[in-house]
């Protein structure tokens, strides 16, 4: 009787003390909202260059074809907002030329999720100064007392199709047309899933930390936009499933981008039949969306202009290369952190630019959370030996994969030397259909070889276009005076800090 009676008691003081968290909750809201006005941002940007009219990165193209969807909403209402109207709006400033009319359908789905979830702002508590308080530690434990489920009334959404073709730009252009103060996120799955690993150290412990983590996120972000989901680590396939199930359940809107369809997700992995109910999960709560256009926008920009040298003995050059931009520093070993106590050696770093052998960093048991360390504290890596890849160094094929992703993920600048160009470095690597309908090879002992190392390889042999991809772009004009611009704009950021510093 007393324990019954102590547990009425906390129930009681919980409850007045959520009725003063809403009154709190509401003035901060009011407040903010007379601070923050119109926070919307754009995400493009037009390139001051000569070039600009012909070489245009694939984040500002687009099909005039918009036009005619843009007007059917804007005309219905004239405070109506959302991807196509923005759209419209940019096509109409000069900001967007003619594209792709296939992206057409995309933006209809995401102006439809965009819709649904303004409809449904309050319903699904997408306003952070209106939501709980409570911890994720917390949730968990009031579970286990009041067990709620609460699934959102709005449908995410999960767009996938070739590489290049811009499924990021719309994810991104959508993500950016919703309220500032909306519990919202925009995360690399990379990065998530990284993020997912360390807070499941964090509560160890706990009878199901993944119901924690869950309720953490979901604190965080109700509606959750994954650039990039492809899962290919057998740890993360076995914790999806679970994660999602206490996602879905407490009301999170999952937005995704893929190169792949949800049923060819972590295609050939090991336990597979495990990962299989997730793949059902993710179908009944996103709509599922094919981009079907067959042009990479990344291989329109005006390849050839960077730093991607082929040959080999080029490493007196590369070293030129890095030191022209360092500058009169002086280039040193440093070490970065990682995640979770470690750390990462830089052999060479100065000035925001590190150095690396390939082998440093391909050929070492490193992921993506060292990837992901190493740039948010250097901007340029120069990678020397880049190699073509097949069957003996396949696991350094995967890792330079990663890596491209995340140093695309972060508009990084690559200076390398390799044995290839892009293409070339992954002729070797096909996927299981690829090697079907290769032509028989002659009994000549140079065609042995290449069939000796020859990399089937379904998982890799897909990832590869997109590296392909985006080391086409990041060797463009382009991506290089972007990837100056966000310099120059960080340093005068900084400059203003330090100033403010002074002054005060």
């Amino acid at each position: 009787m007393r324990r019954s009676f102590r547990f009425a008691r906390q129930l009681l003081s919980a409850l007045q003390y959520q009725e003063h968290n809403c009154s709190v909750s509401l003035l901060k809201r009011q407040q903010t909202l007379l601070v923050d006005g119109n926070c919307t941002t754009s995400i493009c940007r037009a390139i001051n260059s000569v070039d600009t009219n012909r070489f245009l990165s694939p984040k500002l193209i687009i099909s005039r074809a918009l036009s005619t969807e843009a007007a059917k909403i804007s005309n219905g209402d004239v405070n109506r907002g959302g991807p196509l109207v923005e759209y419209e709006r940019k096509i109409a400033a000069g900001e967007l030329v003619d594209g792709d009319s296939c992206q057409v359908g995309t933006l209809r789905e995401l102006q439809r999720l965009y819709d649904e979830i303004v409809e449904s702002a309050d319903t699904c508590k997408l306003d952070r100064y209106a939501a709980s308080d409570k911890s994720g530690r917390s949730r968990w434990l009031w579970s286990r007392f009041l067990p709620q489920s609460s699934y959102s009334p709005v449908k995410g959404l999960y767009l996938y199709g070739g590489v290049g073709t811009g499924k990021t730009m719309l994810m991104d252009l959508f993500f950016n047309q919703l309220p500032c103060n909306w519990r919202k996120k925009r995360i690399h799955f990379h990065d998530f899933m990284l993020n997912v690993h360390s807070r499941l150290q964090k509560h160890k412990g706990v009878a199901d930390p993944l119901e924690v983590v869950a309720g953490e996120i979901s604190d965080e972000a109700i509606l959750l936009c994954l650039d990039e989901f492809m899962v290919t680590d057998v740890a993360d396939a076995l914790i999806l499933n679970r994660l999602f199930r206490h996602l879905f359940s407490n009301g999170i809107i999952l937005v995704a981008t893929s190169n792949r369809a949800p049923d060819n997700l972590y295609e050939g992995g090991l336990q597979r039949d495990l990962f299989l109910p997730f793949i059902a999960t993710l179908k009944e709560r996103c709509v599922v969306h094919e981009i079907g256009s067959l042009v990479d926008y990344r291989k329109m920009t005006s390849a050839e202009q960077g730093f991607y040298f082929v040959g080999k003995d080029l490493s007196g050059l590369l070293k030129l290369k890095f030191q022209e931009l360092v500058g009169e520093q002086t280039a040193g070993p440093q070490e970065v952190e990682v995640v979770m106590g470690r750390t990462l050696q830089v052999p060479l770093g100065a000035d925001g630019c590190a150095y690396f052998s390939f082998e440093e960093l391909c050929d070492k048991p490193l992921g993506a959370a060292d990837y992901f360390g190493l740039f948010k504290n250097f901007h340029t890596l120069a990678l020397e030996g880049v190699p073509i890849f097949g069957l003996h160094n396949r696991t350094a094929a995967y890792r330079f994969v990663t890596l491209v992703d995340v140093m695309y993920e972060n508009r990084a600048r690559l200076l390398c030397t390799a044995e290839g160009s892009p293409l070339e470095l992954f002729r070797k690597v096909v996927t299981v259909s690829d090697a079907k309908q290769m032509a028989p090879r002659t009994s000549t002992r140079s065609r042995r070889n290449d069939d000796s190392d020859l990399c089937v390889d379904n998982e890799l042999g897909f990832a590869k276009d997109r590296t392909i991809s985006r080391l086409t772009e990041m060797n463009s004009k382009e991506y290089l005076e972007h990837h100056a611009a966000i310099l120059t704009e960080k340093q005068l950021l900084q400059e203003d800090v330090n100033a403010n510093a002074v002054l005060g």
